[in-house]
This record gives structure tokens, sequence and C-alpha cells, in this order.
């Protein structure tokens, strides 16, 4: 009997994706450090209630400050490109799965930092949202 409650409460959790939710608003907790923690996570809440009712952008932790200093480490010599390697290599450790496989610039071999940031948007985008998607 014990048994199937507990499977019962992780087909839940993992159905509604509340570990994934719990992990996000705890990782926003510990970088942003709010004066004031529980108003924090009702904003956060609301913030992703209305990305999923509106496609609007979701809380996550990057902006575009952070993803801007990523891909100038992956280009210390500014040639205004990356590699698909390490594009790929980037966004997997941002955490981001499905990573678009053909980029703009992927033929080329060369990832520009708009490209670069675009997925990664999307990805973070995709992670960060702990419900159902279209």
């Amino acid at each position: 009997m014990a048994e199937q409650r507990e499977e019962d409460a992780a087909d839940y959790l993992k159905k509604h994706k509340i570990i994934e939710l719990m992990d996000n608003l705890t990782s926003m907790l510990f970088f942003y450090r709010p004066e004031k923690p529980r108003q924090f996570l009702i904003e956060q809440l609301e913030q992703l209630k209305l990305s999923q009712q509106s496609g609007v952008k979701g809380p996550n932790l990057f902006n575009n400050s952070n993803l801007d200093a990523v891909y100038g480490i992956l280009d210390p010599t500014k040639q205004k490109y990356i590699t698909f390697a390490q594009y790929k290599q980037a966004l997997t450790t941002l955490g981001i799965k499905n990573i678009n496989e053909c980029p703009e610039g992927v033929n080329e071999d060369r990832i520009s930092q708009e490209t670069f940031k675009t997925e990664a948007i999307k990805g973070l985008q995709r992670c960060s949202a702990t419900y159902k998607q279209p």
C-alpha cells in the first residue's frame, strides 16, 4: 500500500514538474538573495504563470549580460563568431537540453553572438518552463 502511494506521489511530482519548479525557485533565491523572499517567490510564480498564459519570457537566472559574458569567454580574440562545437558545449553547460543542431551559421561553423544568444534564451526558457509547452 505504501509503495503505491509513493509511486503515485512520484508520478504526480513528475507530471506537474514540481521538482523542477522547486529547483528553479530555490536557485533564484540563492542567486538573487532578495530582502523579502516570500514576495520574491510570489512574483516569480506570477511571472511564470504569465509566461505560460501568454508566451512572455518567464523567470530564469541568465540575462543578456550573462550570455554576453559567456560568449566573450568563448570568443576572446573577438572574431565575432564561435564554432558549432563551442556553441553546443556552452549551451549544454548552461543546462540546455534539446539544443538546436542547425542554428544559423552551422554550415560555415561560425555561430554569431546574436545566434548564440537567441538559441540560449530559447533553450533557457524551455528549461525553466515548469509547465507543459505547446
